[in-house]
């Protein structure tokens, strides 16, 4: 059983880790085994606490994705516009038209591996030691973001000739900033090979211990983004792959065995939802001026202690 406080404690725990690349699977098992008893997160059995615990799970993607939803509306509203409008003229020209298709084509390798390998890949590596494993995995590839990260950062020329023609179109600038949460036209410049080079990082956290929102950044940063908009991306992308993943599970919440927690799993849904949003509202404004590195570092350290703890 779930008490109230409990699913609030794990439902705030959910809508952090979720977003910060230090991966909310690997949390929710590593941080039930330092402190007593197994949640089950990624039980794979029908037993009864399994399946209550994976209901719970469901509930607090589904509130981090409409949290992500609601952060990104309007970029979401004009994506949506663009992908229906490609429909009708079978053509990708502007930023929100490109930009859909390429979080569709980024989202495929995910949509096709997960409903494969998830379970597989759950049952294979379901020790503590296996997660700590991957957790400290996960900090080693943020350390990589953080070299592609420098490498992509914008020369003092380049940061001279930005000033430039901002001073020369200061107007038309103050203009667009009127206008809050523009799509990106960096996001829309990727190609399609980027897309599905992100798409097949992003699955990388189909093991507990990764990212997926790690992983995506540095993906993104593989391709050439700078450090915020791949954040932005990887943000942008998480939405439909969590989305999706919890709708599919959403059968798992009519369970009658849930009836007596009902309850606790809608404060857990909610304190996830407002998490989540915080978290990103969190992390835009970080990934502006600072790095992936303190997230490595948490991962790294994190890591070795629980290998050493469960090995």
């Amino acid at each position: 059983m779930i008490t109230y406080s409990q699913a609030a404690v794990i439902g705030a725990v959910q809508g952090v880790t979720e977003l910060f690349p230090i991966s909310s699977l690997g949390h929710s098992v590593l941080v039930a085994d330092w402190f007593g008893g197994r949640w089950e997160a990624v039980s794979v059995n029908k037993s009864d606490r399994g399946a209550t615990y994976l209901a719970f799970v469901v509930a607090l993607h589904v509130a981090t994705a409409v949290a992500l939803l609601a952060f990104y509306w309007r970029d979401w509203l004009a994506i949506i516009a663009g992908f229906v409008s490609t429909l009708r003229t079978r053509r990708a020209e502007t930023v929100p038209q490109r930009l859909a298709w390429l979080i569709v084509i980024a989202t495929v390798p995910v949509a096709v591996l997960g409903p494969l390998l998830d379970r597989p890949l759950h049952a294979l590596f379901d020790t503590p030691v296996d997660t700590s494993i991957f957790l400290t995995l996960n900090g080693a590839v943020l350390i990589l973001g953080e070299g592609l990260r420098r490498r992509n950062e914008p020369t003092l020329a380049e940061y001279g000739r930005r000033f430039a023609r901002r001073e020369a179109h200061g107007a038309l600038l103050t203009a667009e900033r009127r206008v809050p949460r523009q799509v990106d036209r960096p996001l829309a410049a990727l190609s399609v090979l980027d897309a599905i080079g992100i798409g097949l990082t992003q699955a990388g956290a189909l093991l507990t211990g990764f990212s997926r929102a790690g992983l995506t950044m540095v993906g993104g940063l593989w391709r050439g983004l700078e450090n915020e908009h791949a954040a932005k991306f990887a943000f942008l992308l998480a939405t439909p792959t969590i989305l999706g993943a919890g709708l599919f599970e959403v059968p798992e919440l009519t369970d009658s065995r849930l009836a007596p927690i009902r309850g606790p799993i809608l404060l857990g849904a909610i304190v996830s939802g407002v998490s989540s949003w915080l978290a990103v509202r969190f992390l835009e404004r970080h990934f502006q001026t600072r790095t992936l590195l303190p997230f490595a570092v948490y991962c790294l350290v994190a890591g070795v202690l629980s290998i050493i703890r469960f090995g």
